[in-house]
């Protein structure tokens, strides 16, 4: 059994961005850029592709990536890795979402070094919010964690706020994470969203939830989920830009 193996769970289907793995950023498919990313930083062995969609698979396929079919009714990412540790045994799953496609490599090598510090723990990465942009905007989830870097809330409404109704300062959710298998059966043991989770759409709320202690470790903050098409410009911007 692997210490860790890194999995990016990918679904074709997006109310925002159809067919967001596909699409083409600068010559090369969303799903791929992230996948380069992750290998960058650990051995390509470790590293899959969870999907429910022939297309996504044929594509991964054709790019020498290995990739394992999940069921279609899976409920969030997490679910699909999940459904994805019943095929792959490890201790650690580090989850690296689809739609990444800046993840920085060493923020990923960060996080595993802390799964195998603390190999009983969930992990989740934050950076700080950089403009009032961000802390307003409801497709990032902003947080507020304990002095000691435990998770105490996401959500993405403006947190935290204040009575001048101000930015001044928040953090954002990096999406990499690292799950340990007993808490990703306990997160998968449901047949439906948990209260929170389903109101904010954010699905780390489940494991709070559920009782749950989520240790949440800084980041950089290179990575822009791409969750709109104007998120999509921003990074074909950045990689126009770059050799990335």
């Amino acid at each position: 059994m692997n210490k860790f193996v890194v999995v990016i769970p990918a679904r074709y289907e997006s109310k925002r961005l159809p067919g967001k793995p596909l699409i083409n950023l600068e010559g090369k498919s969303m799903i791929l850029r992230t996948y380069e990313q992750c290998v960058r930083a650990v051995n390509a062995n470790l590293v899959y592709v969870a999907t429910d969609n022939e297309q996504i698979k044929s594509h991964c396929e054709k790019n020498n990536i290995q990739v394992v079919m999940t069921p279609s009714t899976c409920l969030t990412g997490t679910d699909r890795i999940a459904e994805f540790a019943k095929q792959v045994e490890a201790k650690t799953y580090i989850n690296v979402q689809g739609d990444e496609p800046l993840m920085n490599p060493e923020d990923i090598l960060r996080i595993v070094n802390f799964a195998k510090q603390f190999p009983d723990e969930i992990i989740n990465g934050y950076a700080p919010v950089l403009s009032k942009e961000q802390y307003n905007s409801l497709t990032i989830p902003k947080l507020v964690f304990r002095p000691d870097g435990r998770l105490l809330y996401m959500s993405r409404s403006p947190i935290p706020g204040n009575k001048e109704d101000e930015f001044r300062k928040a953090w954002r959710q990096i999406c990499v994470y690292a799950f340990p298998n007993k808490a990703l059966l306990d997160f998968a043991s449901l047949t439906d969203k948990t209260t929170l989770e389903k109101e904010e759409d954010i699905e780390i709320l489940r494991f709070l939830e559920l009782g749950h202690e989520v240790r949440m470790i800084e980041l950089s903050s290179d990575s822009i989920a791409v969750d709109t098409p104007e998120d999509a410009e921003r990074v074909r911007d950045i990689l126009e830009k770059t050799e990335i």
